[in-house]
């Protein structure tokens, strides 16, 4: 990293994502193709600041007080009301001026979608993890703003639980297209996640439609959303507000599909896994994305320790977990295109395989998804 950004306070250039509402509101004033700034700043730009910067391969020290990440979490608190500011003003703005003709409005959401796809479920998940009631309510109401509330129990109940077994539906399996992965976990994860809850709540001894199963809450937030974006908008408003979460959806689980793609606990038989370790996430450390994605790309780590503060992650050689050639921004366009994606992938995970589990010969199993269930898995 040049010395000019290393001069910047620590948490300067996580702020990067802010500078994308300004382009939101200049997209609906001026129209036309305006609104490819918005994916043009955060994909394209964060892109090639990645070829100039290149990777960060400095660790913080991993004990530094809460206390002292203040502008780290600031970030992160202040997004919700900015991303709802963004959504439901221009809802309002582009139904109400008409200055606007309907490609324009589905280039400015797509754009919008782009920005709370992501930034806004990034924060989210990163809200979701801590244990301050603020935090995990704008958590909730960044999921809700995208129609995805049941992420967080799917995440936080299955995902970290049993990531790179069976049960874990957003774990992508070798040779497994993106398009496939998307309709499975489209299909699989709400289910998965009622299951999860309503299982924690037999344990406690109450029904599955106990008033303190979340899922009351995630439909409430997210009726309230559609209800507002159709009270501002008309049916053209909750046509928009529909199609940007479906592109902030879109997003997530691109990114859901590289970060674990192929990657597999070893099978100790009977339904028993090995413990998470940072090889079964793949690890990023390129520079503008991680500030931009503020440090998900550190996801071996994140999954090592989940309850570390994203300033705090820690980034591993190739020794330890194994390394993708670019940030998220890259690899998810290749992603969507699967030949290219299995040319560039495929050769990684079968290395990976060799130097982590050279005594594993048949792969079969793991491939197709068929090995047992986790025991005591939801």
């Amino acid at each position: 990293m040049s010395d000019r950004f290393s001069r910047l306070p620590p948490a300067a250039p996580f702020w990067m994502s802010v500078l994308m509402l300004p382009l939101v509101a200049l997209a609906a004033m001026r129209g036309g193709l305006w609104w490819l700034l918005l994916p043009g700043y955060a994909w394209y730009l964060t892109m090639a600041l990645d070829g100039v910067l290149g990777l960060n391969e400095q660790n913080p020290a991993p004990d530094i007080a809460t206390g002292r990440l203040f502008w780290h979490r600031a970030v992160t608190i202040i997004w919700f009301p900015l991303q709802f500011a963004a959504i439901f003003g221009t809802i309002w703005y582009v139904t109400q001026s008409g200055h606007l003709s309907g490609l324009e409005k589905l280039g400015l959401f797509f754009g919008i979608g782009v920005l709370s796809g992501t930034i806004g479920i990034v924060y989210a998940h990163e809200l979701l993890h801590q244990k301050s009631p603020l935090e995990r309510w704008l958590g909730d109401l960044l999921l809700a703003s995208v129609l995805y509330s049941h992420f967080r129990s799917e995440h936080l109940l299955v995902h970290h639980a049993w990531v790179g077994t069976p049960r874990d539906a957003v774990s992508a399996r070798y040779n497994e297209g993106f398009y496939r992965f998307f309709r499975r976990v489209m299909r699989d994860c709400p289910r998965s996640a009622w299951r999860a809850e309503t299982r924690m709540l037999a344990r406690a001894g109450r029904g599955p439609w106990d008033r303190r199963n979340p899922f009351w809450r995630y439909a409430g937030l997210q009726l309230g959303m559609l209800a507002l974006a159709l009270i501002l908008g008309g049916t053209q408003g909750l046509l928009l507000f529909v199609f940007q979460a479906f592109g902030a959806i879109w997003q997530l689980e691109l990114t859901n599909y590289v970060e674990h793609y192929g990657l597999t606990r070893r099978h100790l038989g009977d339904g028993r896994y090995e413990h998470i370790m940072p090889r079964h996430s793949w690890n990023a450390g390129h520079t503008a994305s991680n500030w931009l994605l503020i440090n998900l790309q550190r996801h071996s780590d994140h999954h090592y320790k989940p309850d570390r503060r994203f300033p705090l992650l820690q980034t591993y050689g190739a020794d330890e977990a194994p390394q993708l050639p670019m940030g998220y921004p890259a690899m998810t366009f290749v992603a969507m295109v699967p030949p290219l994606w299995r040319r560039r992938m495929n050769p990684r995970v079968r290395a990976w395989r060799r130097r982590f589990y050279p005594g594993i010969s048949d792969w079969s199993a793991y491939d197709k998804g068929d090995l047992p269930l986790p025991r005591n898995a939801p």
